[in-house]
């Protein structure tokens, strides 16, 4: 049975896919499913922002065929782990929450290693250099929670 873990992020456009396109380029996928979603349904349907598609491919990941999607209550049935960007997206996927069990799926994904911030920063209003900065830091993460699950 394979543990799924779904990123999630505002828009499922900037951090989120990163996070899920990093994940899975660390883990073994026939053991792993990885997918991303957004609280917020603004680009249902879309790729991933250029820049983080840039970036991706920059460090050798490949995130352009995603497209983004909402988050919604069947999401707690369908993953083991549900990583946030943020704590805004954090309290927003909890309000979604049915039982407890469904809330200790939720962690903060910045939570799993030892930064100076907890919040992945959204780099959608910044440059480039912003969306290199939120690579390193969703690296630095996956890194951990692929030791976890390998």
């Amino acid at each position: 049975m394979k543990t799924k873990v779904l990123m999630v992020c505002l828009g499922n456009i900037c951090r989120s896919p990163l996070a899920e396109g990093i994940l899975r380029s660390k883990v073994d996928q026939t053991s792993i499913l990885v997918d991303s979603a957004g609280t917020a349904g603004y680009h249902i349907g879309n790729p991933p922002d250029k820049r983080s598609i840039l970036v991706a491919q920059k460090h050798g990941i490949n995130i352009s065929h995603q497209r983004s999607r909402q988050f919604s209550t069947s999401d707690f049935k369908d993953f083991d782990l549900i990583f946030a960007m943020d704590t805004s997206n954090f309290r927003n996927i909890l309000r979604l929450a049915t039982s407890t069990d469904d809330e200790k799926k939720v962690k903060l994904l910045l939570d799993e290693v030892d930064l100076d911030t907890n919040e992945v920063p959204d780099p959608y209003y910044g440059g480039t250099e912003g969306f290199e900065r939120v690579y390193e830091m969703l690296d630095k993460a996956c890194e951990a929670v692929a030791k976890k699950l390998n």
